[in-house]
């Protein structure tokens, strides 16, 4: 049997460990982590390889050259112009796949019974079997489903927060039949996971999982790459090493020495030819390579020495990686999950702070105190972009040297001389942001069109007219006055795809930014006619003379954030009297007790000044909440019912977009209407794209985030609202009162608890499978619905916190109120006891 070993990765989350060295050369146990796999491959009685290579790979090829010194036949296949991905490379092989082959990963740690794995394929005649682990955080992997026999029935790659539905992972090691590559076309990239299997199961075609058990660690990022290092070193995982065990958990080398004064703890190893100098102290965990020397009063706890290292006397290493012939001098320290490149520097009693990392061949002056990243910027993060955007704590996370790499890193998704849109609103935090993220865009040859200060509506509803590649909108973020929100948009305005938003995160982590000489840096714009633009925009999908004819007075507040100023001028262009409160521009953070102050404020001013509505526009003129004439207030899923009813009342038989947890007043609304309800995941893109993709819409959003009117522009738009409100009111002949008193009675509540991310996969999949599958709904979380008056449970993971949002509907208080309390009790149940669980582990 064969085994095609994909080795083709650049490691781009191992930066720098990888710059100068393809992601399966990286040392475990002083090995590389593809000679592991051989080992592994060997010991089940496979011994042709086929390695396929992208990345650096004579490294590999000069490592293994015929593979005969490892017990094996190896050969290669090169990717010479561009990756084809997983599947592609091996399609670009398949003559030499005649009979039921083996895949495996390059990057991945594992001691899984291969031979068992492959019987199981046999015995279920599959024509794909994907070897599959469970873990306690699947978002990094595709999570799989199987019933019992181990068929396969759904996966999702790399899954939001909100996506999860199990905790059963897609290893990268499938077992395959040769005609399954007959699926793929030639030369052309393409992945397993995201085109053939899909495919298969599409065609029915037999697709198994098995749950292997053993040690799986895909080392796809710094952290993953010491815990494999420290779970091999205390034999969580079965990997042979390369030297002699001297003392129970201390390995050490041929031709070294240690010093008789030196102290090691076990477990450790020092590799061959290793120098150990006086009263260095060596602490449980430690891993030194081949041809390094300590020299005295060392003190090292815990690090990764690569070979070839040189560590002075009275230096410092506190489970740190040190990479290839690099030199730490005499005092010096280098502190907790930092890593130094190869064939570095750190001068004398220099210090690099915890997470920091050095690139390749960099110096560090004596006595520096290193707090970033050397190449340039912050220290990165595994990922910059949430469920919304790239947010953070205004001028910490998100600072000046933030954003100019930031804005370099998205133009250099872009091509030369592209274009760009920069908005913002009023806030002089976002102004500071967007003038640095027009410096990194211009810096890497991308032109700028500037909006200036302007509500986020105005923007989504411009940008289709510039002709511009994407925009970019920076404001304080509407839950958090403390945080800043950068979103980007494409050239249609509405928020990027996951797929732009990694190759930005790509660009950024590996510092992979293009550079434009004097005469490409890119030029700033100030469009013309941008409110005019807009208000035409706002003023052909209204009926202007109903407008005028209806002399409404409407109470807007602006709680002291102005954004969309642009409202009151055009209510008054249509004969409709506006109010205006609050309207400058604060700079004091409004808290939650403020907010609902101002909301009690504004009832009383509706009713003081006999208005027929007033309004509490938010989040740069997004979001709102309605007070009646009465001085009620109307918000959250009652305002979400409400527009609804206004919209499918002028719009008979038209479909509506909410999200997943939205109650279910709006599918009884829609039944009175005929009309059609599509529910979404949990967030913004995913409305605004469901509002854009699906025919007939006339309203997408809820009371939470906000409306989108799908003609007008693709986001959401308290301002177009209010101008919609007050025509479909009077048009109607109806008061918001009186259309508040029609609304369908349903109780809808929720409850948050608290849930580790180690235990979320794990929630989801116990829910699954302890439910019976004709009662569920996995568009995001896990929703239970009964077969009876709308009644459902939907427990959703947050997509940012460690949290499970548990949310009940019915028209019954009582079974609202009573499965709210059992899942709490089920949910918390079940964390519990994966915590007892992964704490024993």
């Amino acid at each position: 049997m064969r085994a095609v070993l994909m080795a083709g990765g650049s490691g781009t989350r191992l930066r720098p460990l990888t710059c100068d060295l393809p992601k399966p050369m990286v040392p475990i146990l002083n090995r590389p982590i593809a000679e592991h796999i051989i080992n592994l491959l060997k010991e089940h009685d496979i011994t042709e390889v086929i390695a396929t290579l992208h990345y650096l790979p004579d490294v590999l090829r000069d490592y293994f050259q015929d593979g005969s010194d490892f017990g094996v036949q190896m050969t290669y296949a090169i990717e010479e112009d561009q990756p084809l991905g997983t599947a592609g490379c091996v399609k670009n092989i398949a003559e030499l796949l005649d009979e039921t082959f083996l895949v495996i990963s390059g990057d991945s740690i594992t001691d899984f019974d291969l031979t068992a794995a492959i019987a199981f394929h046999k015995q279920k005649k599959s024509k794909a079997t994907l070897i599959l682990t469970r873990v306690p955080n699947p978002i990094e992997f595709g999570v799989v489903i199987t019933d019992k026999e181990g068929h396969i029935k759904r996966f999702l790659e790399k899954p939001s927060t909100s996506e999860i539905f199990s905790d059963t992972v897609n290893t990268g090691t499938y077992i395959l039949e040769p005609e399954v590559l007959e699926y793929l076309p030639e030369n052309t990239e393409s992945d397993f996971s995201k085109d053939l299997f899909p495919l298969l199961l599409a065609r029915n075609e037999p697709i198994y999982g098995y749950v292997a058990q053993g040690y799986w660690c895909d080392v796809g990022h710094l952290d993953a790459y010491r815990e494999a290092q420290y779970d091999a070193l205390e034999r969580k995982v079965k990997l042979e090493c390369a030297y002699k065990e001297t003392s129970p958990g201390i390995w050490i080398g041929q031709n070294t020495y240690i010093d008789p004064t030196a102290r090691i703890e076990s477990p450790a190893i020092i590799g061959d030819n290793c120098r150990i100098g006086a009263r260095v102290q060596i602490e449980d965990g430690t891993i030194i390579g081949d041809n390094v020397t300590i020299g005295a009063d060392a003190n090292l706890k815990r690090p990764i020495v690569w070979n070839g290292a040189i560590i002075g006397d009275e230096a410092q290493l506190s489970a740190c990686v040190i990479s290839r012939g690099t030199r730490v001098d005499r005092r010096a320290h280098v502190l907790e999950a930092a890593v130094v490149g190869s064939l570095s520097t750190v001068g004398e009693e220099a210090q690099i702070s915890p997470s920091v990392r050095v690139w390749p061949s960099k110096k560090i002056e004596s006595g520096a105190v290193l707090n970033i990243n050397l190449i340039w910027g912050n220290t990165a993060q595994r990922n910059l972009f949430g469920q919304r955007g790239v947010q953070g704590l205004a001028n910490i996370d998100i600072s000046p040297e933030f954003a100019v790499k930031l804005g370099a890193a998205y133009g250099s998704t872009l091509k030369p001389g592209s274009q760009v849109s920069v908005s913002r609103d009023q806030r002089n935090v976002s102004r500071m942001v967007t003038r640095s993220l027009i410096a990194g865009l211009m810096s890497v040859g991308v032109d700028i069109q500037n909006l200036d200060s302007t509500a986020i509506p105005i923007t989504r509803t411009v940008i289709p007219t510039l002709g511009v590649a994407g925009g970019i909108h920076v404001r304080v973020h509407p839950d958090r006055a403390d945080y800043i929100l950068i979103e980007f948009m494409d050239g249609k305005g509405i928020n990027i795809s996951k797929a732009q938003e990694k190759k930005i995160e790509g660009a950024y982590f590996k510092e992979d930014m293009r550079r434009a000489q004097s005469h490409e840096i890119g030029d700033v714009a100030y469009p013309s006619q941008v409110i005019e633009r807009y208000c035409t925009a706002f003023e052909k999908l209204l009926n202007v003379e109903t407008l005028r004819n209806s002399r409404a007075k409407v109470v807007i507040d602006y709680v002291y954030a102005v954004s969309g100023a642009v409202l009151p001028q055009m209510l008054d262009k249509f004969g409709a009297d506006a109010v205006v409160l609050n309207a400058s521009v604060n700079k004091t953070t409004m808290n939650t007790t403020t907010k609902e102050g101002l909301l009690t404020q504004l009832g009383h001013v509706v009713e003081a000044v006999k208005a027929n509505f007033g309004v509490q526009v938010s989040a740069n003129g997004e979001q709102l909440i309605l007070v009646d004439e009465s001085g009620y207030p109307v918000r959250g899923e009652m305002l979400t019912a409400l527009m609804a009813e206004m919209l499918l009342t002028a719009n008979p038989r038209g479909s509506v977009v909410v999200p997943v947890h939205a109650s279910s007043a709006v599918e009884q609304v829609a039944r009175r209407h005929d009309g059609r309800v599509i529910r979404t995941k949990a967030n913004p893109t995913a409305l605004m794209e469901a509002s854009q993709k699906n025919p007939n819409v006339v309203l997408g959003g809820s009371g939470e985030t906000g409306f989108i009117f799908p003609h007008l522009h693709p986001g959401f738009d308290s301002m177009f609202c209010i101008a919609k409100l007050i025509e479909m009111l009077t048009i109607q002949e109806r008061s918001l009162a009186s259309v508040r008193a029609e609304l369908p009675r349903v109780i809808h509540k929720s409850y948050t608890v608290r849930c580790p991310w180690t235990a979320k996969g794990a929630l989801m999949r116990y829910l699954v499978e302890t439910h019976p599958a004709q009662n569920l709904e996995l568009i995001d979380g896990v929703k239970i619905c009964q077969p009876y008056d709308d009644n459902w449970v939907l427990v959703l993971p947050d997509a940012s916190e460690p949290l499970v949002h548990l949310f009940a509907n019915s028209s019954d208080r009582d079974w609202v109120d009573d499965s709210l309390r059992s899942y709490r009790q089920r949910v918390q149940t079940f964390v519990e006891r994966e915590q007892e669980h992964f704490a024993e582990v």
